[in-house]
């Protein structure tokens, strides 16, 4: 029988979620909500419909960019850090005390903010996606969970090689080279 692993996250995971499917074909059985599962506060709204029921053997969570979004009328986030933060404490405490599953946490991907001031009618900006991505680590480290760096991993290639015109979300290749890294960063979970 397959191990069940279930990816979790907004449209950059609805993006690389096919290409982990077939990466870890016949070794486990990859599955996500089909909605954008948005920011953090709708995540642990849904945390036992998207992640308990489904009985997972690992869960890969993203979620940040919708966060960390702001109106360009606005000096504040969708999610404030603090708040995002302590989503995440009881999101992996909900998770932990309720399921045997391995949590990966992934960090948020770049943004090229002038590029996507240039396409929306909101704001995210690369400061903000390194403090969320901070507070999220800390969150994460208190807890042992690991952090899949998937900022790291685009920006070692070079931040704007994959990304779309948006400025958030990502090419074909950009997504192949995230559902490769989550792969990779599954397998030896399994």
């Amino acid at each position: 029988m397959l191990r069940k692993v279930v990816l979790i996250g907004d449209s950059i995971r609805m993006g690389y979620q096919d290409m982990v499917r077939r990466e870890l074909e016949n070794v486990a059985d990859v599955r996500g909500p089909e909605a954008n599962c948005g920011d953090s506060s709708r995540i642990l709204q849904h945390v036992d419909e998207w992640i308990i029921a489904p009985s997972p053997d690992v869960v890969h969570i993203n979620c940040g960019l919708h966060d960390l979004r702001r109106d360009y009328d606005s000096e504040l986030q969708r999610v404030p850090v603090e708040l995002y933060a302590s989503n995440l404490e009881a999101l992996f405490q909900a998770v932990m005390s309720a399921s045997r599953a391995q949590v990966v946490w992934a960090a948020t991907t770049p943004v090229n903010e002038q590029w996507h001031r240039d396409k929306k009618d909101f704001e995210r900006l690369e400061s903000q996606v390194s403090a969320y991505n901070a507070a999220a680590a800390e969150v994460a480290g208190r807890f042992g969970i690991p952090v899949n760096d998937l900022f790291d991993v685009v920006t070692r290639v070079g931040r704007d090689t994959f990304l779309s015109p948006d400025g958030v979300h990502f090419t074909g290749p950009g997504y192949e080279l995230l559902g490769e890294a989550v792969a990779g960063f599954i397998r030896p979970l399994l």
